[in-house]
């Protein structure tokens, strides 16, 4: 459902985490644990040179997917999830961990693949829309998207299905959804800058 919420400003994500460390159970949660698995094996290339996983938290996730990247850069609006990232993920080969505002406050540079894991529904519709901008240029030739949200009621900007067919829609066609998945409580979607799947690829 769309509501007329504006974006969820970095303020809101500081309280948040201020309030508890990890608000969400990323650390603890059977849920989260299975979902990580999942979007882990949605990735249909065993490596990436470059990532940019966005709005990475307290780097749970963030700690899995490194490993299989030459560089990550993982990025939150929160400075106090940060902290804990950095502290949980400790000194992994070629990740940087940077605090950005999106879309506002967007990274440089391109990607062979962009992580947005329950992190669209945040933004309004205009912030999304600058951010599927944002994505069509950052991602390289054969790059990917992978988005995983929460399809449940949320009192955010936009719903979890609304905010991906969203993206879709704004990205469209110079990414394409090559393979989609719903499972009980969250969604998957991967796209693909341009037709032809990478070597290899499952997803393809």
């Amino acid at each position: 459902m769309t509501t007329s919420v504006p974006s969820l400003p970095a303020a809101y994500f500081e309280a948040l985490y201020a309030g508890d460390p990890d608000p969400w159970d990323f650390r603890s949660s059977p849920y989260e644990a299975e979902k990580y698995a999942a979007t882990l094996a949605a990735l249909p290339r065993p490596r990436y040179a470059s990532a940019l996983e966005i709005g990475c938290s307290i780097g749970v996730l963030t700690r899995m997917l490194a490993p299989r990247c030459d560089r990550l850069l993982a990025i939150d609006s929160a400075n106090r999830a940060l902290a804990t990232a950095r502290r949980h993920c400790g000194e992994a080969p070629g990740l940087v961990f940077e605090r950005r505002e999106v879309p506002r406050q967007w990274p440089a540079g391109r990607f062979d693949l962009i992580l947005l894991s329950e992190v669209i529904y945040y933004w309004d519709a205009d912030d999304l829309a600058q951010v599927a901008a944002h994505c069509r240029r950052a991602v390289k030739p054969g790059g990917e998207v992978l988005m995983v949200h929460w399809t449940g009621t949320t009192d955010y900007p936009l719903s979890g299905d609304a905010a991906a067919e969203a993206f879709i829609a704004a990205t469209a066609p110079a990414l394409t959804v090559v393979w989609q998945s719903r499972a009980e409580r969250y969604r998957m979607d991967l796209l693909r800058q341009g037709d032809l799947p990478p070597p290899g690829a499952p997803g393809g």
